[in-house]
Parts: structure tokens; C-alpha cells; sequence
């Protein structure tokens, strides 16, 4: 009998690669800092060390053939302060120095460049695990859009060490998930092309009907479907579009969600005769694409499940990468 694919998770969070991960047959260990992820983790029977992944090396792990990653979003998401944005030119510089092989501060005196470039880890690892003889043979990084140009600087170096890469953006709806959330994604591969994966599902367009687009492509997933036992509602946003307060977005049951945020708790659910909640915790994982029954545990679950990968999105970017 063959021994498993292993893989390694960095920011691992609460599985949204490694359920996909594991019904391909790969075992993941996942490292994951939060305590309250981990417990979730732990309640999905999912591998987990919780620990800060500067604190590890691919050399911890021998076995693993595949490197996933998704390190925290905060510093470079539209919601967040920005300070990541504008030192994405920082750190390609500083991807480049991890290149030639020169030396990077990984802790220094502020928190917020700490937190910044958390994002090099993933090619700290790749490079590490290559200089050892033992490179990954698949490299998967999601990361909010404005991270772009970092994995496309990573896809760059990749090649010149022997990978075949490509970076771009995704849609998750165009996967299934019934919430529309652009990614920056990176695929890398030892051997065979890198592709990102080719959508099944049609994009949103607000205002266009569900049956317009491609007839190739399925429709996209409304709420409605993903949620089924509310019957018809509205949901009005925790945040403005564009970042203003004043401009709620709505939709409705039969619109994908917007992007879901570690503020999902906020959301107000306006049903039809007028009465209004909150979206349980199973229903808020349900926009991701989490099972209903996904064992969310610990503290600030809203955040757990804003930081999440969409387990169908996961899916897509393993099936891709590992041409299943």
C-alpha cells in the first residue's frame, strides 16, 4: 500500500484547503497560531500544531510534497488599515533579496511590518525545502486581491528555480461558493503545467438574470440555495461600498452573497414579513461553502469563518494544482 501525499498548511486557519485536501486523499498538517481556529480545527478531526510558522520549517516535515498557504489577509484587505498595501513594493524587494538566497529580518520591533510579511513565509519555506533536496512538488497561496503583484513576483522566481507558475485572481462564485470573493491565487508545480482552475460556474453581475452568460457554465449559487430553510430575505451588508459607511450594500436570497468578513455577526437578515436576525454560525459557513454541520468551536467564530478559505474554492485551486 502507498504511502499518503503529505502536505503542510501555513495559516492554516480552519481548513478551508484541508477538507478539499483531504477528500483528494491528501493529509495535511495544518499550522495555525489562533487558538480558537485550532479548536475548530481539532473538532473537524483535522491535523493541527498550533504555533507561529516562523517557528518551523520545511524541514520539520520531511514527507510533504505539497505546501499550502494563506497567511493573514488584515494588512492588505479594502477593510483593513492598508499598511500592507502600500508596502507591496517593500516586499517584492524583499522576495527577491529571499532569492538570492541573502538574509531577511522575519521578527523585528513593530507588529505591523511583523504582521506585513508574514506573507514571504510561504517562499521562505519553498526556497528552504528546495536548498535541503527535497523541494515541494505543489505550491497553493490564496490572498486577498491587493496581494497580486506579490504572488506574481513569487510565480517569477519560481521559474527560475525549476517550477512551471502562474498567478492571477478568482472568483469564488465561479466555483459554486454562493458568495461573490475575489483571490489572488499562485499555483506552482515541479512537473506539468501550472494553470489555475477553469470555472464551472458563471460570474455575477448584479442585475442580470441567473440564466444569462455562458451555457456552458452553470449558474451561480444563491443564498437561497446554500441556506434553504429560511425562505425568502434580504441581506443588508456590515460595511459600505467602497469603504462608506452610508452605502449599505443589499441582497437578496436569490443573489449570491457579498463577500463574507470576520464582521458576518453584523449582517442583518431581513425576512419577508419584516422581522430581523442574524445569521446562525452554520448559515455563515454555509456562504463559504463550510458543511452544516462543520464543528465551529472556540471564540470569535465570525472571525474564524471571514479568514476562511471556501472549501469549494480550495477545492478547485487542489484540482488544478494536482490535475485531479
Amino acid at each position: 500500500m502507498s504511502a499518503p501525499v503529505r502536505a503542510v498548511d501555513l495559516f492554516a486557519g480552519v481548513g478551508g484547503l484541508d477538507l478539499p485536501a483531504r477528500e483528494l486523499g491528501v493529509h495535511v498538517t495544518g499550522i495555525e497560531k489562533s487558538p480558537d481556529a485550532c479548536a475548530t480545527r481539532r473538532a473537524a478531526g483535522l491535523d493541527t500544531i498550533e504555533a507561529d510558522v516562523r517557528d518551523h520549517g520545511p524541514t520539520d516535515f520531511p514527507d510533504a510534497e505539497i505546501l499550502l498557504g494563506g497567511p493573514p489577509c488584515q494588512p492588505y484587505s479594502a477593510a483593513g488599515p492598508g499598511t500592507g498595501r502600500r508596502a507591496l513594493s517593500d516586499i517584492v524587494a524583499l522576495a527577491h533579496r529571499l532569492a538570492e538566497r541573502r538574509p531577511v529580518a522575519r521578527r523585528t520591533h513593530h507588529r505591523d511590518t511583523d504582521l506585513i510579511r508574514l506573507v514571504l513565509e510561504p517562499l521562505r519555506w519553498t526556497l528552504d525545502a528546495l536548498d535541503a533536496g527535497h523541494p515541494y512538488k505543489v505550491v497553493v497561496l490564496e490572498q486577498v486581491p491587493a496581494v497580486l503583484p506579490v504572488w506574481q513576483a513569487y510565480a517569477g522566481i519560481l521559474r527560475t528555480e525549476g517550477y512551471d507558475a502562474v498567478a492571477g485572481t478568482v472568483k469564488a462564485e465561479q466555483h459554486g461558493v454562493p458568495q461573490t470573493r475575489r483571490r489572488a491565487v499562485l499555483i506552482a508545480r515541479r512537473t506539468g503545467p501550472a494553470t489555475l482552475p477553469t470555472p464551472t460556474h458563471r460570474p455575477y453581475t448584479k442585475g442580470a438574470p441567473r440564466a444569462a452568460g455562458d451555457v456552458g457554465l452553470l449558474p451561480w449559487t444563491p443564498m437561497g440555495e446554500a441556506i434553504p430553510g429560511r425562505g425568502p430575505f434580504t441581506v443588508v451588508s456590515n460595511y459600505g461600498t467602497g469603504g462608506d459607511p452610508r452605502a449599505r450594500g443589499r441582497r437578496s436570497s436569490d443573489e449570491p452573497s457579498a463577500t463574507v468578513t470576520g464582521k458576518v455577526s453584523r449582517v442583518r437578515v431581513l425576512a419577508d414579513d419584516g422581522t430581523e436576525d442574524r445569521f446562525s454560525w452554520s448559515e455563515a459557513g454555509a456562504l463559504q461553502s463550510f458543511p452544516a454541520d462543520h464543528p465551529w468551536s472556540g471564540r470569535d467564530i465570525g472571525q474564524q469563518i471571514g479568514n476562511a478559505v471556501p472549501p469549494m474554492l480550495g477545492a478547485a485551486l487542489l484540482a488544478a494544482a494536482l490535475g485531479a
